[in-house]
């Protein structure tokens, strides 16, 4: 049904941009291209003038926009404008604009972007509006925009396609004028403490400065192999050592990792560091910083998030690490003395760890499994244990733990702080623990920074320093429910090649394919019907829905799984777990429609209760197993149930 509807609207989407361009090559050919105008004098914007209107009533004013809506009405018509500020309704009238200049405007189309002329003054029904006096065409525009009741809803092609989304959807350009007013405010803050923003290479030799994996690449000029950078953290601190005392830098940088809600692979990270203090010293900063940029963008301390107040105003929380498992895990870190012992809790309390895991390393997985996601107000988790911080001092109390936290909001790592390591040949000892780590097995390892090493060894002061995530930040303080709702041009799978890397054919006019895809299954084997026998009472039993994929994260220290939140119809939130993570990303599957048995019983992966199973169909291609998610019509409404 839903395909014999496509064929059906199909070709009339085809006919409608077949007639936008055909009105083009008319204006073209009475010498009204569009497209040869280099400029036009804007005097406001829509807000300006509804904001101002008692000022501006009766003004003459013009201002540059899309047309969004318009109705013609014989000899005067109503249009509506929108400029990146907002919408303004505009009166149309043959008799003002003139016979000819009338006869033009009739011929507009929604999405085409006009100058407009005109006085400022207020409709019967108390709209404010502007009374033209003149409408130009300044480009015309040769696709169809979305549906204007139902604007752009697919997030897939929101995210592809952020241009069409910025014009359907308000609110999501209002999302990223609170990012920028975030940025711009972050940096007025910083600047007012005394920072020198500066800039430092994303092109490196040697990665470091975090645990994450990096891109790789080739400098053809050089002939050598550069990496990506993962963090700031290595260069600013040779700025400190030259003797610049406060810096910081806004840049991005790019983590070879995994897509969800919260990650991309490439994401903006603000990272300072000041001389002469301490990890103290940024926990006060940081309070500050949140504090100044929240009340100048928003007006507030006090932030909504899902329904979920974080008062900013109140002193933000401080606790250990291991205090936090103290209270949330029940387990008292500092009874245990030895991996034995650190093992075994692990195993008791179903915590899993790798064999090269150390007691520290056990310990940062009690808190991640069972402490994170209670900490919904402000809250500076200090403390670490060493084998998690190559890059920190040591308490002098303690030399097991480290001079570090970690700034937790809504269960989520906001910043990542230290009293900076500054002693060269304890610095060597932790790389080379870390190129240990790398040998064993673990790719997020750091390797040997021999400059960065003789930088410490010239000497640097006593330093505090932090990493911000301003992709974070900017979630919280936008509501926005995924980090992809904060970027303006998420990472994407490509669709199909270069050509359609966002869904967005190459050719003028596109025409149903008639002839239906031809597909080789000469090389496929499945597996043989009813190796196993079910009676048809116990197959009955089954309960198989339509789910909605609310949300689709990958599930952390696993390579395989796949959480899904579902909407199952009831109202409550369905969790099931996947192995599917080697076909499919998580952004992937995003507001899909699949289907999964729903009565069975809960089962534990990972820590996590599985409430079900989602269907997929496997067969084997030359050897190689392929999955295949088994996705229906989104016309289906979740909960529907499968006979």
């Amino acid at each position: 049904m839903a395909d014999q509807q496509k064929k059906v609207q199909e070709p009339d989407i085809n006919q409608l941009r077949k007639v936008r361009r055909e009105k083009l090559a008319d204006l073209q050919a009475n010498g009204k291209d569009p497209f040869v105008i280099t400029k036009y004098d804007v005097t406001c914007h829509a807000m300006d003038i509804k904001e101002n209107f008692e000022e501006m009533e009766g003004k003459h004013v013009s201002l540059a926009g899309r047309i969004m809506q318009k109705r013609v009405m014989g000899k005067a018509s109503f249009c509506n404008i929108l400029d990146q500020s907002g919408n303004i309704q505009s009166y149309v009238a043959r008799d003002s604009i003139g016979e000819e200049e009338y006869k033009d405007f009739k011929k507009m189309d929604i999405g085409d972007i006009v100058g407009l002329e005109g006085e400022v003054f207020k409709t019967k029904t108390g709209e404010i509006s502007i009374h033209a006096s003149a409408v130009k065409l300044l480009s015309k525009s040769l696709q169809i925009l979305p549906e204007k009741f139902h604007g752009l809803t697919n997030t897939d092609i929101r995210y592809r396609q952020r241009y069409v989304d910025l014009i359907m959807n308000p609110e999501v350009r209002d999302t990223f004028i609170k990012r920028s007013k975030i940025v711009s405010s972050i940096r007025r803050y910083l600047d007012g403490q005394g920072f020198l923003e500066v800039e430092t290479p994303m092109l490196v030799s040697n990665a470091g400065g975090a645990a994450a994996r990096p891109f790789e690449t080739h400098f053809n000029a050089l002939s050598e192999d550069f990496k990506l950078r993962i963090s700031l953290e290595l260069y600013l601190k040779r700025l400190i050592v030259g003797g610049l005392e406060r810096v910081y830098e806004i840049g991005r940088v790019f983590r070879n990792e995994g897509l969800d809600t919260r990650h991309n692979p490439e994401f903006t990270l603000m990272e300072l560091y000041q001389a002469y203090t301490d990890y103290n010293g940024m926990m006060d900063l940081t309070e500050n910083l949140y504090r100044h940029v929240a009340q100048e963008v928003l007006g507030t301390t006090k932030i909504v998030y899902k329904g979920i107040e974080i008062d900013l105003g109140q002193p933000f929380e401080r606790i250990t690490m291991v205090d936090a498992v103290k209270k949330y895990a029940g387990v008292d870190w500092n009874e245990v003395e030895t991996l034995e012992q650190a093992r075994a809790l692990a195993d008791e309390h179903h915590v899993e760890y790798e064999e090269r895991h150390k007691k520290g390393d056990i310990l940062s997985l009690f808190f991640e499994e069972f402490a994170e996601e209670h900490l919904i107000q402000p809250t500076f988790v200090m403390d670490h244990p060493i084998e998690i911080s190559p890059l920190t001092k040591k308490k002098p109390e303690d030399p097991n733990y480290v001079e570090r936290f970690e700034f937790f909001m809504n269960g989520w790592e906001m910043a990542n702080a230290y009293s900076e390591l500054n002693d060269p040949i304890d610095q060597r000892e932790r790389f080379k623990d870390q190129e240990e780590q790398l040998a064993q097995g673990n790719d997020e390892a750091n390797t040997t920074d021999e400059d960065f090493l003789n930088a410490l060894e010239i000497g640097m002061p006593p330093t505090g320093g932090i990493g911000f995530g301003i992709d974070r930040m900017c979630m919280l303080l936008t509501g926005a429910e995924a980090i992809r709702d904060v970027l303006l041009f998420p990472t994407m799978k490509t669709l199909g090649g270069v050509k359609s890397e966002n869904g967005v054919s190459s050719k003028e006019v596109s025409t149903p394919n008639s002839e239906p895809e031809k597909i080789d299954f000469s090389k496929v084997k499945i597996e043989p019907l009813f190796e196993e026998d079910v009676d048809f009472d116990t197959f009955s039993k089954s309960d198989f829905r339509a789910v909605k994929v609310k949300e689709c994260v990958a599930v952390p220290k696993s390579k395989k799984l796949l959480q899904f939140t579902l909407d199952d119809g009831t109202g409550t939130d369905r969790t099931i777990l996947s192995g599917i993570h080697a076909y499919y990303e998580p952004e992937e599957l995003v507001g899909k429609t699949l289907i999964a048995i729903t009565n069975l019983p809960p089962r534990a992966m990972m820590g996590i209760d599985s409430c079900g199973m989602l269907l997929s169909a496997v067969h084997e291609e030359e050897g190689e197993e392929k999955l295949h998610l088994l996705m229906v019509d989104d016309h289906i409404p979740a909960g529907a149930k499968l006979y």
